[in-house]
């Protein structure tokens, strides 16, 4: 007994360090704004992490992906880290993605309700990230929102929609290969 839960823990975190290396590599498609936040894949490797391997895995390899990078390791956007990206203009998106992978891995049947939820956790996200923005920048949140959050809405969107419409067979082949 002993040894399938250690086995099963074992998984576990291969899982989440897999799922952390696939968001630090979706970072790093990246097209740079003059606003600082650049377009990249995070949405997407975030959303397709959770969507696969449900809330707690997701939100779990989101964090660790974001401490990889408070702490140096070049994971984020343009092979940066270290804790002044998490402190400075895009660093609200970055714990964002933690409280939308929550929002993502939500395991629901009904796919329209999972999508749904899944722009909500989005939304939260842009939140995060247009608050810290627009108090770093010294801007006001309209401003903020039509910087940082309007440029993003309808690529974020078709990722998250994409991410849940692709977890779909890929749940299916994991289960599979775990039996």
């Amino acid at each position: 007994m002993e040894t399938k839960s250690r086995k099963t823990k074992t998984l576990q975190l291969v899982i989440c360090a897999l799922c952390a290396a696939i968001i630090a590599v979706s970072a790093q498609v990246v097209v740079p704004l003059p606003t600082q936040v650049p377009i990249t894949l995070h949405t997407f490797g975030v959303a397709l992490c959770a969507a696969v391997f449900g809330s707690m895995t997701g939100t779990v390899s989101t964090a660790v992906y974001v401490l990889l990078g408070a702490v140096g390791l070049p994971v984020f956007a343009g092979m940066r880290g270290g804790f002044e990206v998490i402190t400075g203009p895009t660093g609200g998106f970055l714990y964002g993605f933690i409280i939308m992978a929550f929002f993502c891995g939500m395991q629901m049947k009904n796919l329209p309700l999972r999508i749904a939820v899944s722009v909500g956790g989005l939304a939260v996200c842009y939140l995060c990230g247009a608050v810290q923005y627009a108090l770093l920048m010294q801007i006001d949140m309209l401003k903020s929102i039509v910087l940082v959050v309007l440029p993003f809405v309808v690529k974020d969107v078709l990722s998250v929609v994409a991410a849940q419409y692709m977890a779909i067979p890929i749940r299916k082949a994991v289960a599979k290969i775990a039996g």
